[in-house]
């Protein structure tokens, strides 16, 4: 019954998503427009070693993470604040369907927004030296991160007492990447900004990336990103269930 209730709450979710064109730009097409910024308007500042669309595509695609999350923070809000979740339990639906249905749409989302976003770092000359298992390294990592930060930001949502401090709730989160080496390297900003970002949970998140991308992951940053998808997930469905539990 609860996968049934789960599949039925992701149709709503994605339905409620792909009707709403802001969201979809947010998600989706915002990033890959970021990315053409970062390559064609600022790549030639920096200096990182290499084409910088090779350097930039890990960080886009924690980006692309990022970037459709207000929507998935609002949305679990308003399932809270305007009585839907009420109706839900008339009807008997499971309250871990409602939760589940939202982390998997904001992780469906993701997934097709990471996928939009290497398409076009291809296309920008994005030529990576990965082979099978790095791949698979980078779409397990995708998922896992998804699922975390997912988790959150429904919590996130859950907690806020308006759907317009839900979204706005988020903003933190999604500025955080640019505090990272996503940009740059972490070694090439001023003091006090270079310990947060080498420091950050992102920072290894992106370096583990890059390594896999790369076809070199160190061992170091993956048990470090791994670590902190973990945590964040922890946090993320105890904060939010207890939330459910309180407020529903």
């Amino acid at each position: 019954m609860s996968m049934h209730d789960s599949a039925i709450m992701l149709r709503r979710n994605f339905k409620h998503t792909i009707r709403n064109p802001i969201s979809v730009f947010n998600a989706i097409l915002f990033p890959v427009i970021l990315m053409l910024m970062f390559v064609y308007v600022l790549g030639d500042a920096f200096s990182v070693g290499e084409h910088y669309v090779d350097y930039a595509t890990p960080g886009m695609i924690l980006l692309a993470v990022c970037y459709g999350l207000s929507a998935t923070a609002t949305a679990a809000n308003s399932d809270m604040t305007k009585g839907i979740i009420n109706r839900f339990k008339v009807m008997d639906v499971s309250r871990g369907a409602v939760l589940t249905g939202q982390v998997i749409a904001s992780m469906v989302n993701n997934v097709i927004a990471v996928a939009a976003i290497i398409g076009t770092a291809f296309a920008l000359g994005f030529r990576p030296s990965a082979g099978l298992v790095d791949w698979l390294g980078v779409a397990g990592l995708v998922l896992l991160l998804a699922f975390a930060i997912g988790w959150f930001t429904v919590a996130l949502g859950l907690f806020a007492k308006s759907p317009e401090t839900a979204g706005l709730g988020i903003v933190p989160l999604i500025m955080l990447p640019f505090f990272s080496s996503a940009i740059v390297p972490a070694d090439k900003m001023g003091p006090g900004v270079r310990q947060f970002a080498e420091y950050q949970p992102f920072t290894p998140i992106i370096e583990t990336f890059r390594g896999l991308l790369a076809g070199t992951p160190h061992t170091g940053d993956m048990i470090a990103a791994l670590a902190w998808c973990a945590g964040i997930a922890i946090v993320g469905y105890l904060w939010g269930t207890a939330t459910f539990t309180k407020r529903a």
